[in-house]
């Protein structure tokens, strides 16, 4: 019996990537190339669209292994120090 419909399935938080330590990377591959990093990935997250990260380094497949949607929730509870 074929199935067609898109199955979804999600790691446990213990094994998805580590959020800062990704933005720590890509923001150092995005400075060793010369561009503004904070522009860079605030145009990423808005967007959606990779090329505003480097290759350099695996910045931009490792940028993808977090959800924009993520990045934003760490971002703002940072900002306003409700860091998990």
């Amino acid at each position: 019996m074929a199935n067609d419909e898109t199955m979804f399935f999600k790691t446990p938080r213990e094994e998805q990537a580590n959020a800062k330590q990704i933005l720590k990377e890509v923001y150092e591959a995005l400075t060793e190339k010369g561009y503004n990093p904070i522009n860079q990935i605030v145009g990423y997250i808005l967007s959606g669209d990779p090329t505003y990260i480097t290759s350099h380094n695996g910045a931009r497949n490792l940028i993808r292994q977090v959800e924009r949607d993520e990045l934003l929730e760490k971002m703002v509870k940072n900002y306003i120090g409700m860091e998990e």
